[in-house]
C-alpha cells in the first residue's frame, strides 16, 4: 500500500477477472468467450479502418454505431449509449443513476463487479438472496431502494428471468431505475428491450463480447429512455469523450449488421450447451438450467475445487468461485464440440478415479 493513495483506494477490493493463462494447447472454458470467430464482415471493416485516418480522433458520439444499434432494436438513436465494453457502461450507470440516499438492490449471487462499483462510488447496497434453486425472485425487490440491477440471464448461474416478471417489477417500482444487464441474453433469454418505450425507468445493457465474438474489441451499449441516456452521456463526457476507437466503431457496426453469422454461431452454442448438459447429467452432475453460453454445475460426490484442479492438470480451465453458497459449483463455458468432448472425457476419467 502507498501513503500517496487517496483514502478510498485503501478500501477497494478490485474485481478479479477470469484467468488468461499463456499455456499451449489449452482448452479455455473459464471466461465465457465465444469459441467461434467474429463476423468476417466485421474483420474486413476493421482492416479497412487501419490506415492514415487513425491519426485523427474517432467520432466522440460513435454516431454510426449508435444508429446501427438503434436500427437493429427499433429504437431512436437518442435511446442508445455506447461505451468501452459493458463494464464501462455499467460504471457510468452506477455513477449517473445509482448515487442516491436509499440502497441499490442486486442479487447475492451475481456479477461480482456490482459490489466493486458500489465501493468505488460510495453507493449503499443491499443484496437480495437467490432462492434455493438459484433463481432471482423479483418479489424480494419490492421495497425502498435507490435502484435495482440484475443480470438476465444471471451470472454465474445462467438462470433466466421471465419478461412478464420484469415488467411486473417495473410497474411496481416506478420511482427508481431498474437496470437489466443482458450480457448473455442472445443465448436463450427474452430481452427487456421490448419494454423500453413503456417504462422510462428501464435501462438495458448489452455487449458485443459474448454472442458477437468481440471480447477483444471492448464494445458495450445501453438502451433506455432518452433522459437516462442523457445522464450516461453527461458522465461519459466528464470522464472520456472518446471511449470507442475508430476500429471498434467500424467492427461493431459491421457485426450487428451481419445477422446470418450471428444467428449461425449462437445457435451452434445453444445446441452444444444442451448436448453438454445431457452428457454431464449422465456423469452425475447437477446442472442449473442455463440460458447463457455456460453451465453452472456441481457434483454431489466430488469437491468442485479439486475437480477444477484435476482439469487444469489436463490443460482444461473452468471457473471456480470460492464464495459462500457456490463454492461447490463450477462455471463451464460452452466451447466447440471438440472442446466439449475433451472436457467430458476428462471428467469421466476423473470421476471414475
Amino acid at each position: 500500500m502507498s501513503k500517496f493513495w487517496s483514502p478510498i483506494v485503501h478500501q477497494l477490493t478490485p474485481y478479479v477477472p477470469g484467468e488468461q493463462p499463456k499455456i499451449n494447447n489449452l482448452i479455455k472454458l473459464n471466461t465465457n468467450e465465444n469459441p467461434y470467430g467474429p463476423s468476417p464482415k466485421a474483420l474486413t471493416a476493421m482492416e479497412i479502418e487501419t490506415g492514415n485516418s487513425l491519426r485523427l480522433y474517432p467520432d466522440p458520439t460513435s454516431t454510426r454505431l449508435v444508429r446501427a444499434v438503434a436500427q437493429y432494436y427499433q429504437l431512436k438513436p437518442k435511446q442508445v449509449f455506447v461505451g468501452n465494453g459493458s463494464d464501462e457502461v455499467l460504471a457510468h450507470t452506477f455513477q449517473a443513476l445509482f448515487q442516491h440516499d436509499k440502497p441499490l438492490l442486486f442479487p447475492d449471487i451475481t456479477y461480482s463487479f456490482y459490489p466493486v462499483y458500489c465501493k468505488l462510488y460510495g453507493i449503499q447496497a443491499e443484496t437480495v438472496p437467490l432462492n434455493s434453486s438459484f433463481e432471482i425472485e423479483l418479489g424480494g425487490y419490492l421495497r425502498a431502494n435507490g435502484g435495482i440491477i440484475f443480470p438476465n440471464p444471471n451470472a454465474p448461474t445462467g438462470h433466466g428471468t421471465r419478461l412478464d416478471a420484469i415488467e411486473a417489477l417495473l410497474r411496481k417500482n416506478p420511482d427508481t431505475v431498474v437496470v437489466v444487464d443482458e450480457a448473455y441474453i442472445d443465448f436463450g433469454g427474452e430481452s427487456a428491450v421490448a419494454l423500453i418505450n413503456q417504462y422510462p425507468n428501464l435501462l438495458v445493457i448489452q455487449t458485443f463480447s459474448k454472442s458477437r465474438s468481440l471480447a477483444g474489441l471492448r464494445v458495450g451499449f445501453a438502451m433506455g429512455d432518452e433522459a437516462l441516456i442523457e445522464g450516461l452521456v453527461r458522465v461519459k463526457d466528464s470522464f472520456n469523450s472518446y471511449p470507442l476507437d475508430s476500429i471498434a466503431i467500424s467492427g461493431a457496426c459491421a457485426s450487428i449488421q451481419d445477422k446470418s453469422h450471428f444467428e449461425y454461431t449462437r445457435q451452434r452454442i445453444i445446441a452444444s450447451r444442451e448436448q453438454l448438459a445431457t452428457q454431464l447429467k449422465a456423469l452425475g452432475f447437477n446442472i442449473i438450467p442455463s440460458q447463457a453460453n455456460f453451465l453452472f454445475v456441481t457434483h454431489p460426490q466430488h469437491d468442485a475445487a479439486k475437480l477444477a484442479g484435476h482439469l487444469r492438470i489436463r490443460n482444461i480451465i473452468v471457473r471456480y468461485f470460492n464464495k459462500p453458497r457456490i463454492d461447490q459449483h463450477l462455471r463451464i463455458t460452452i466451447g466447440t464440440d471438440d472442446e466439449c468432448k475433451t472436457l467430458v472425457s476428462a471428467l469421466t476419467e476423473i470421476i471414475k478415479n
